[in-house]
């Protein structure tokens, strides 16, 4: 990777360290932090499932396909093998109907979270392939490469190119997109504003894992703007764009919101709280 300054900060060294997590799964538990940042704990999430379960209550299809569906659907993440099992049975069987989408958008999302990251790669594309304007999945594929980055997959560079041109499509459909029947206005809003923090937290990562510090202190600052939770790696990254550029006391502010909040991530938010604000007295 070119450096693209004289000096990297501690925290852009800790994150790339800390960001840097295999591509294939026998490695998986080496570096686990990144992966662990899920979005089922992001406002995004909550809006994009209270939309899926408003619409999908409405729909009167096949009542096996229904059954297939919801027997999907409704189990927890935490049953991680026999949900992939039921996704994978679905798509064999109903290949092009009404759930597909949705089929692949979870799948993708559980294999994410399982730190699958082969499965998740190939049924991302897939679904892209099928729904290419399909706003969730691109927003929550491109969200996922760059944390998922490894720089010795000689696939690294394209697939951050291809993360890039993912959440630059879905903050273009966002706009336009129709509003279903029977969702109301607020529930729209919600989950367009949850998308576009997604796409924008997105690319913050791919702008950080190129060294473009000021790009992706813009976009993490829009992916948090307004959001109750935000995603904990997004307020680190941001901390270390701005340490980067020189703006110590946001730095500091920004770590201090990140170390705020219980998980993994709590303790190194601390610490570069901490040396911010002794840079920011300096």
């Amino acid at each position: 990777m070119k450096i693209t300054r004289n000096v990297l900060s501690a925290a852009t060294l800790f994150a790339t360290a800390l960001f840097s997590v295999p591509g294939v799964k026998a490695q998986q538990t080496q570096n686990p932090a990144v992966i662990n940042n899920s979005l089922t704990q992001m406002d995004a999430n909550q809006a994009v499932a209270s939309l899926n379960e408003k619409y999908l209550s409405q729909q009167n299809g096949d009542p096996r396909e229904d059954a297939a569906y919801q027997a999907f659907h409704k189990l927890s993440e935490k049953d991680s093998e026999k949900k992939i099992k039921l996704g994978s049975a679905f798509l064999n069987r109903y290949q092009k109907d009404r759930y597909t989408r949705a089929v692949y958008e979870e799948l993708s999302q559980t294999y994410y979270d399982t730190k699958d990251l082969t499965n998740f790669y190939s049924y991302a594309d897939k679904g892209l392939t099928l729904f290419p304007d399909d706003v969730h999945l691109l927003a929550l594929t491109g969200w996922a490469i760059p944390r998922a980055f490894d720089a010795k997959d000689p696939e690294a560079d394209k697939r951050l190119d291809r993360a890039e041109t993912y959440e630059k499509h879905a903050l273009e459909l966002l706009p336009t997109l129709p509003k279903p029947d029977g969702v109301t206005d607020q529930q729209w809003s919600n989950y367009k504003t949850g998308e576009a923090m997604v796409a924008h937290s997105g690319l913050g990562l791919i702008y950080f894992r190129r060294e473009n510090y000021d790009d992706s202190t813009k976009e993490l600052q829009a992916s948090i703007a307004g959001i109750a939770n935000p995603d904990p790696t997004d307020l680190f990254v941001l901390g270390a764009d701005l340490e980067n550029t020189g703006n110590w006391k946001e730095a500091a502010d920004a770590f201090n919101r990140c170390a705020q909040m219980p998980g993994a991530m709590q303790d190194n938010c601390k610490q570069q709280a901490a040396n911010a604000a002794k840079h920011a007295s300096q």
